[in-house]
């Protein structure tokens, strides 16, 4: 009997892969915990997206799971800690859009310094000819990069992408906080690594880019922001909760950080009546940065060929949860369990 896998949420992989490698592939939709669990429970393997969650009541109840791939770099849909006591693979596509985002976040940068949004409707609006002291008023509120910090949280592929750009720009010194990141890999960008504290209180500039973990949860809350100079500008396209929105709000609304672009929300899509969206000093996108046709295409592809070297015993493009490596091989060892009668690929992964 064919392997099974199934397409559980939004993916852009290309089934024609699956199929040629000879799985059984069905497409389900899922929109709770039940109905995720009545497409996946004799599943081999399992494409996903954002939504469902893939968290411990849904892998608990499918004795087959292998692997669950998703698309992008993110797999805060998956419960790595339930996937890797099950034995099962919890895979990812990095890098597939590290220009994208660090490409945003540059973006976002430039336009915030550069008042793109404002004077561009200004502009449009006639303000040019018709208002001159608010042209003047521009004028004075545009800013260089040039000669200020630029920090960056989290230097991982995106945030090292991130200081390859900006350091042509020519800022004074660029700063990075990062616990799981030596000084000698921040060396090889020109980055200084520092304490959060020092990075909150000496950049002009902010930009994060970690992934959303308990550790990162609220990383910018109310006594983050106290900390950033008050001309400081916040730009994050990395994960929504990773930025308090309540301390957010009313750090832009009382001028305690002069501005901040987001690409991301803790809850999204964002509420219509979100008091975020009222702030003339934030610039926010819908969870855009890392978007692209390339991006589609090499992402897609790779998601549907995580599961195809799994069930066939090579290694994955992205393993999330290493430590699941020993945990099979306890398995396979003892009780085989899901991992009957599918090849061993461990050797191909160091832990």
């Amino acid at each position: 009997m064919a392997l099974k896998v199934v397409i559980s949420g939004r993916s852009m992989a290309p089934l024609n892969l699956l199929r040629e490698a000879g799985f059984d592939v069905v497409e389900g939709e899922a929109d709770t915990t039940e109905e995720l669990i009545e497409i996946t429970k004799d599943a081999d393997g399992a494409l996903i997206g954002i939504w469902p969650l893939h968290d411990r009541e849904v892998l608990e109840a499918c004795p087959k799971l292998k692997v669950v791939s998703r698309m992008g770099v993110g797999v805060d849909s998956i419960d790595l800690g339930a996937a890797t006591e099950l034995g099962i693979l919890a895979c990812n596509t990095p890098g597939a859009n590290t220009t994208e985002v660090a490409d945003h976040a540059m973006s976002m940068l430039l336009a915030q310094t550069r008042l793109l949004a404002q004077t561009g409707q200004f502009t449009k609006a006639g303000g040019w000819s018709d208002n001159p002291a608010k042209m003047n008023e521009y004028r004075r509120e545009v800013r260089r990069i040039a000669g200020n910090t630029m920090g960056i949280i989290g230097l991982g592929n995106i945030g090292r992408a991130f200081a390859t750009r900006i350091k042509g720009f020519g800022p004074e010194q660029i700063i990075a906080y990062d616990p799981y990141v030596p000084q000698t890999v921040g060396d090889l960008y020109g980055v200084r690594m520092v304490d959060l504290d020092t990075l909150l209180t000496q950049s002009d500039f902010i930009t994060i880019h970690t992934p959303a973990t308990d550790e990162t949860h609220h990383l910018i809350n109310a006594d983050s922001l106290a900390k950033m100079k008050s001309t400081a500008i916040l730009i994050n396209c990395a994960r929504g909760p990773i930025v308090d929105p309540v301390a957010l709000h009313a750090a832009l609304r009382d001028g305690e950080i002069e501005s901040a672009g987001i690409d991301v929300t803790e809850f999204e899509p964002v509420d219509a009546e979100d008091p975020l969206l009222s702030l003339d000093n934030l610039l926010i996108t819908p969870h855009l940065a890392g978007w692209s046709p390339t991006f589609i295409d090499q992402s897609g592809r790779r998601q549907a060929e995580n599961v195809i070297r799994v069930l066939t015993g090579e290694k994955p493009h992205g393993l999330a949860n290493p430590e699941v490596i020993k945990t099979i091989a306890v398995m396979r060892a003892t009780d085989p369990g899901r991992w009957e009668g599918v090849p061993d690929f461990s050797t191909a992964i160091t832990v």
